[in-house]
């Protein structure tokens, strides 16, 4: 990956995603569908100056859309599961909600 930003696209906020972030010190990220787990790793640690602890992924497939009687998917997409090692500290990058 070239990038640290291709690599991660973009954080998840979601009711599963706050809740794992507050109750497991985990973020949870969009990544690129190429993108291994070491650099997800490497690009969580550069990005927010933080030690990872572990990385899971899922891949996500599309879901079915309608419109009328036109059917299409949405694409597939990747999600990344960032534990942070005991102690560190969470960034805040969703303190308006």
């Amino acid at each position: 990956m070239p990038t640290l930003y291709t690599v991660i696209q973009k954080p998840l906020i979601t009711e599963k995603g706050l809740s794992v972030k507050e109750t497991e010190g985990t973020l949870v990220f969009a990544v690129a569908p190429a993108a291994t787990k070491t650099e997800v790793k490497e690009a969580v640690e550069t990005l927010f100056k933080v030690k990872v602890a572990a990385v899971r992924t899922s891949n996500v497939l599309g879901k079915e859309r309608r419109r009328g009687k036109y059917a299409g998917f949405r694409p597939d997409w990747k999600k990344a599961y960032v534990r942070l090692k005991a102690g560190e500290k969470l960034p805040e990058y969703v303190s308006n909600l």
